[in-house]
């Protein structure tokens, strides 16, 4: 049993994603959800948690709920209690690598784990969307505003989705992407902003806010690689794809 809503990014404070979080909310299959954000991506933003509030918490009815990890003092069990207390866990977007460096030394990669085989609804966008794979293809914020290009590193999620991901596929510097799919042993799914991969059990589905941007699966094939549009609004077996 597992729910993953991974969005390749998008302005949720512009109501870009709404769709896709209306979505979330429903996957719950709870009248008033419960919530927790986890931030730790964008150094415990309280912005970023005010606009979750906004969002999930005032128009969308949840209870939400703020896991800060930095300078905290929470204890192993206390953070493991609310994440497997939760509804619905978002994590929002940030800095990968240092995010999963806080989630590994907090336990939360195991945390949330579990929560998945409990059927929790894991979601969240940018380096929410790439914890949820074995690796992702991620921009760094320090790499990028000094070099102006992406972090060649490919942060390790925690793998419950046997693929690379690379989040905001239709923005500058994506293209890197498809040069290392050349070389890639595992398949690829590449996510534009306002769109989600959505897994349900042992199937996907694809979810959109614009119609006009796209997923894609990227496998290589004895060194030659093969891109196709995912499409399908229904929920088909991920045994198609991996």
């Amino acid at each position: 049993m597992g729910k993953i809503v991974a969005i390749g990014g998008g302005e949720i404070n512009l109501k870009e994603t709404f769709l896709i979080d209306e979505f979330i909310v429903d996957f719950s299959e709870k009248a008033n959800p419960k919530l927790l954000f986890i931030p730790t991506a964008s150094g415990d933003s309280q912005t970023y948690a005010d606009t979750i509030q906004k969002v999930y918490g005032e128009k969308l009815k949840c209870s939400v709920d703020v896991l800060n990890l930095i300078n905290s003092n929470l204890s192993p069990a206390m953070i493991e209690y609310r994440i497997l207390t939760a509804d619905i866990i978002y994590v929002g977007g940030g800095d990968t690598l240092k995010m999963l460096e806080i989630w590994r030394s907090n336990y939360i990669d195991n945390y949330l784990l579990e929560a998945y085989h409990k059927n929790i609804v894991l979601a969240g966008l940018s380096a929410g969307s790439i914890c949820w794979f074995l690796k992702g293809h991620s921009e760094s914020d320090e790499v990028y505003n000094s070099k102006g290009n992406w972090d060649v590193d490919e942060p390790k999620g925690i793998g419950i989705i046997p693929a690379i991901h690379c989040p905001h596929y239709n923005e500058k510097g994506s293209e890197t992407f498809d040069k290392s799919m050349k070389s890639s042993s595992i398949p690829g799914i590449a996510i534009d902003n306002n769109c989600a991969f959505v897994i349900m059990d042992n199937k996907y589905r694809i979810i959109k806010s614009d119609p006009e941007n796209k997923v894609y699966l990227f496998n290589n094939i004895r060194g030659v690689t093969e891109k196709k549009e995912l499409v399908s609004e229904k929920y088909i077996p991920l045994s198609e794809i991996f």
